[in-house]
């Protein structure tokens, strides 16, 4: 019988030790069980919140591991990957989750990875991402109520934060329109000088006030039409973005009523707690109910 197991029997019918009982197991001949006690001490370190320490004991098993040891080394890379995204390194964190997404070999250790990917986008607020990795989660358990749930709160993030780069968009693209027209017009001492006027103006000061005149008229009817169409381009960009956000949460509704007859206790009060929050918020969204029967007949259509 492997020595941690004694200990950890001894432990649990004996001496009655507190959590962290490995830290005297410091003896052990085999190399396995040497590693394994220092993975245990990773994750206390881990759960007492100092991941500096958690990333140190992982990162010398790691090195440490047996390659043939694909269980722990899947584990040990989590752990890491989990404190570099508390102590800030998100990129580090990424590629750990990158590797292990393409050395996943089934549904349980995908799924384990794009929630860990889940969890590093959601802490670098990379909406995008984070939207890629529920989908990707969603493609592999379509009938998760909680899943659909987080998409629809994602996309409601999404829909303001790409309307304002919409906006920023634009309105950069409008400067750059209206530098072109105005640097083919003036010249200011030889350089490109963005709405100001040559040091040397024509003679007539009648032809310098209708070429003004025209000129602002001009632009002002430029910019007016850029406004115009960066208000549109941020309409349609939220009601895309709502519409996908409605339809979630429309699954979200539908996949709980159907696990609802199945459900007791504390259980079955939060369905049906987060199916009066999801009809709240649908009806901040302002569809008209032959709208969202619509959407509901999509939805399930799309993801039967």
């Amino acid at each position: 019988m492997p020595q941690r197991i004694k200990a950890w029997r001894n432990y649990r019918k004996e001496e009655g030790r507190l959590p962290g009982w490995f830290y005297e197991e410091t003896g052990s001949s085999d190399e396995v069980e040497a590693l394994t006690l220092k993975k245990f001490k990773g994750d206390l370190a881990y759960r007492r919140q100092e991941y500096q320490k958690a990333l140190q004991e992982y990162s010398s098993v790691s090195e440490k591991l047996p390659s043939t040891n694909f269980a722990m080394k899947r584990d040990v890379q989590e752990g890491q990957a989990r404190c570099l995204v508390h102590l800030g390194r998100h990129t580090e964190a990424l590629e750990i989750a990158a590797n292990l997404e393409n050395k996943a070999t089934n549904t349980d250790h995908l799924t384990t990875v794009l929630y860990l990917q889940f969890a590093i986008c959601s802490s670098l607020q990379n909406l995008e991402k984070t939207i890629l990795c529920l989908q990707k989660l969603i493609s592999l358990h379509p009938f998760d109520p909680w899943n659909w749930g987080k998409l629809a709160e994602a996309y409601l993030s999404l829909g303001p934060a790409l309307s304002t780069l919409c906006a920023s968009s634009q309105k950069q693209n409008s400067f750059a329109s209206g530098d072109k027209t105005i640097k083919s017009s003036f010249t200011h001492s030889g350089k490109d000088c963005l709405l100001c006027f040559p040091e040397t103006l024509p003679e007539s000061p009648v032809f310098s006030g209708e070429a003004s005149s025209s000129n602002n008229q001009k632009n002002e009817k430029a910019l007016k039409n850029i406004q115009n169409c960066v208000a549109e381009k941020r309409e349609a960009v939220l009601l895309e973005t709502q519409m996908k956000a409605c339809a979630s949460f429309i699954r979200t509704r539908l996949l709980l009523q159907l696990t609802q007859s199945q459900q007791t206790s504390f259980a079955l009060e939060r369905n049906l707690r987060t199916q009066q929050e999801i009809a709240d918020k649908m009806k901040e969204f302002g569809f008209k109910e032959d709208t969202l029967l619509l959407i509901a007949e999509v939805s399930v259509r799309i993801n039967p």
